[in-house]
C-alpha cells in the first residue's frame, strides 16, 4: 500500500503537501484540514460496530489527530441492488448517532446502485472538513519532533482487526473481541485544551503501530524505540494472535492513536487521558531517539529486534 500510493498516486497527483491524515490548507481566515477516505469493511456488521460507524470514527480521527476541531463531513454510498433496506437503514441510523456524539454534522452526499454482483453489498466514501489552530499546524508533520521525546498510546492494540475477522469467519470466541471502533476528537480535545505541546499524532488504522512507527521515522529522520511489555494488548487478542500467528503491532485499529510529547508533560497528559473512556488503557510505550530511521522493539525476552514497515496486509478489508 505504501509503495502504491507513492509510486503512482503521489507520482501524478503531488501537491507539495506533506503526506499525512488530513491536508491542511490556508483559508481565509483560519486553517482548514481536510480528508476523505473509503471503506469497504467485510462484513458489514461486526461486534462493536458497522461498516456506517466505521466511516465517521475513520473520519473524524483523520481531523482530529492532525490537531482539528472535526465539524462537517460528507458522505456517499455504492450500493448493490439487493442489499436490505433494513440493513441500510440501521447502518445510516449508526452514522448519525456517531456524527451527533462525535459533534459533527452530515452536510452533502450521494448514492448510487448498482446491480448484482457490481459491488460487496455497500461501499461508503466519506469527506470530512476541520478548522485548525496556527499553532497546531506542526502535529501532523511532526517537524518539532526531537530525541528524547515520549510516545503515548491510549489503548489496546488488535481488537478492531480480530473482531472484524471473528465476524467474517463466523469464529466462537470464549471471550468476546469487540472493536475498539469509537470517535477520539473529545479525547484529543481535552489533552490540547491543557495546552500540552503535543508535537505529532496519528491514528492506527492499516498497518497498525508498526506502519505509523515506520513512517514517523521516516518523515522525521530520526530513530524509534517501544518496550513490548508496555505495549497494551488484550488478553484475547494476545491468544488469538499466537494462535493464528499475527502479531498484535501489525494489525489495524479504528480507535487507537500515538501522540508524542516532551517527556516532562507525559504525566500530565496521561492523567488527562486516562479520566477518559478512550483512554484510561492509555501508556507511555517508547521514545525518539537518534538512531536515524530505525524503529527497534525492547522485546519481553529481554532481547531486541527491528519492527519493519508491513509488507502486504495481514487482514484485508478490515476497514
Amino acid at each position: 500500500m505504501h509503495e502504491l500510493v507513492t509510486n503512482v498516486f503521489v507520482k501524478h497527483f503531488d501537491s507539495g503537501l506533506p503526506l499525512t491524515d488530513s491536508a491542511v490548507l490556508e483559508g481565509r481566515d483560519a486553517l482548514i484540514a481536510t480528508t476523505t477516505d473509503s471503506y469497504v469493511v467485510d462484513p458489514l456488521f461486526f461486534p462493536g460496530g458497522n461498516i456506517g460507524k466505521l466511516a465517521i470514527c475513520g473520519t473524524v480521527n483523520d481531523l482530529a489527530v492532525s490537531g482539528a476541531v472535526p465539524v462537517f463531513i460528507n458522505a456517499a454510498f455504492i450500493i448493490e441492488d439487493g442489499l436490505p433496506f433494513k440493513e441500510l437503514e440501521k447502518i445510516v441510523e449508526s452514522m448519525a448517532e456517531e456524527a451527533a456524539k462525535a459533534g459533527v454534522k452530515i452536510v452533502a452526499g450521494d448514492t448510487k446502485v448498482v446491480g448484482k454482483g457490481k459491488c460487496d453489498k455497500l461501499f461508503i466514501t466519506t469527506s470530512g472538513i476541520g478548522f485548525l489552530e496556527k499553532d497546531l499546524e506542526h502535529i501532523s508533520t511532526g517537524r518539532n519532533i526531537e530525541t528524547g521525546d515520549t510516545i503515548i498510546i491510549n489503548g489496546s492494540v488488535g481488537d478492531h482487526s480480530l473482531a472484524v475477522l471473528g465476524a467474517r469467519k463466523e469464529f466462537s470466541f470464549n471471550t468476546p473481541v469487540i472493536s475498539d471502533c469509537a470517535s477520539l476528537n473529545h479525547l484529543i480535545g481535552k489533552v490540547l485544551s491543557k495546552k500540552i505541546r503535543v508535537k505529532f499524532m496519528r491514528d492506527l488504522t492499516r498497518g497498525g503501530l508498526a506502519a505509523v512507527l515506520n513512517e514517523l521515522a521516516e518523515m522525521t529522520g530520526k530513530g524509534i524505540i517501544i518496550d513490548e511489555g508496555s505495549v497494551p494488548v488484550n488478553e484475547p487478542v494476545r491468544g488469538l494472535c499466537e494462535m493464528l500467528g499475527f502479531d498484535p503491532l501489525y494489525l489495524a485499529n479504528e480507535g487507537k492513536l500515538i501522540m508524542v510529547l516532551e517527556k516532562d508533560s507525559e504525566g500530565k497528559a496521561l492523567g488527562i487521558m486516562k479520566q477518559d473512556d478512550l483512554g484510561r488503557e492509555s501508556s507511555v510505550i517508547g521514545r525518539i531517539t537518534d538512531i536515524n530511521n530505525l524503529v527497534t522493539l525492547n522485546t519481553r525476552a529481554g532481547g531486541r529486534r527491528i519492527i519493519y514497515m508491513p509488507s502486504g496486509m495481514q487482514l484485508p478489508r478490515i476497514c
